[in-house]
């Protein structure tokens, strides 16, 4: 009898693997299985995504781990899930608005210049306060400061944190962009022009600024970590009407990562310097002298009030297009609220 039943199960269950179309496989379920439940954390069911595409920049070394330890991959089974390397802001928002990436980091300063001109994003989550650029002359330089710099190259790349610091410096000093030979290029290319003669000074962005200080001679003129405005994770006002867990899940992600970066310093610069291939000693000084992890990370006042004192540098070098109410932009581009879910 015991024989007849175990028999009979086992034709039961053949007959019911044969209706569904294929062999019984049992990571199947999984993707159904994570959709229907409630994650452990309470952010609700997960929406079913069939590829979850990250961007990850050397400027936010928390991507740089989620990308290395496999988190989100094993967050999302079923799912398919893409990496995309972003050598600025200006590329990630770039990737953000071609629809070729879900999430992209940024420089809040991008970030609303970006809204400002019809990027629909948004803000969700801030993943790091940093002090990423400054002015950088050559080791043989005689410049001491931007008036020094008067009719001179200075390159960086325009629509970025380093470009609002270079635009934010001159103001200070009584002087705008036409004051200057302004030489629009990607920041590895305006580190070769810089250490080869080829440009006056560079507004450069880590770590490639780490790595000219330390191993060309390269100096930082003039900092100023209050011209720094703070990294943004973004993403399109589709992808969150569309994916509201999903979203949350992600925060949750880098909350984790962003965590385990202060908890271990040295691992993370080791990941840094492997990923962006530099030298240790350059991603130490990245993360250690410039790099601020224990902040609030949820979206709000505190980087809106950053962003309106960009506002006026937006406005006399006329950026956004012409009538963009941008504060009201800046409103629309912070949404705390799924921070706020997670985030404790």
């Amino acid at each position: 009898m015991t024989f007849v039943r175990s028999f009979t199960v086992l034709l039961i269950l053949a007959f019911t693997v044969s209706a569904c179309g294929g062999a019984v496989k049992p990571a199947a379920s999984a993707p159904a299985a994570a959709s229907a439940a409630v994650t452990s954390s309470g952010i609700g069911p997960l929406e079913k995504i069939p590829q979850l595409r990250l961007d990850y920049a050397y400027y936010s070394p928390p991507s740089l781990v989620l990308k290395k330890m496999g988190w989100v991959e094993r967050a999302f089974p079923g799912t398919s899930v893409k990496w995309v390397l972003s050598a600025g802001s200006a590329p990630a928002l770039n990737y953000l608005q071609a629809n070729a990436v879900d999430f992209g980091s940024t420089a809040g300063s991008a970030a609303l210049l970006s809204r400002a001109n019809g990027n629909p994003i948004k803000c969700v989550y801030i993943y790091e306060r940093p002090e990423w650029t400054a002015l950088v002359v050559a080791k043989s330089s005689t410049a001491k400061s931007i008036t020094d710099l008067r009719g001179k190259k200075i390159s960086t790349l325009k629509g970025t944190d380093p470009y609002f610091f270079m635009l934010r410096t001159l103001h200070q000093a009584g002087m705008s962009q036409s004051d200057i030979r302004f030489v629009d290029q990607p920041y590895a290319e305006g580190q070769i022009a810089l250490e080869r003669g080829q440009v006056d000074a560079w507004v450069g962005l880590d770590p490639m600024m780490a790595a000219s200080e330390l191993h060309a001679g390269s100096k930082l003129i003039y900092r100023n970590k209050d011209f720094n405005t703070y990294g943004f994770l973004n993403a399109r006002e589709d992808f969150l009407a569309k994916y509201p867990n999903v979203t949350k899940k992600v925060i949750e992600l880098y909350e984790r990562a962003r965590k385990w970066v202060i908890a271990h310093p040295d691992e993370t610069a080791q990941i840094l310097a492997d990923d962006a291939q530099v030298p240790l000693d350059v991603a130490k000084r990245e993360l250690t002298d410039r790099m601020d992890f224990q902040i609030s990370t949820v979206p709000g006042e505190t980087e809106a009030a950053v962003l309106r004192a960009v506002i006026p540098i937006i406005q006399d070098e006329h950026l956004a297009k012409q009538g963009v109410d941008l504060q009201k932009t800046i409103d629309d581009l912070i949404d705390p609220e799924y921070a706020k879910a997670v985030v404790k």
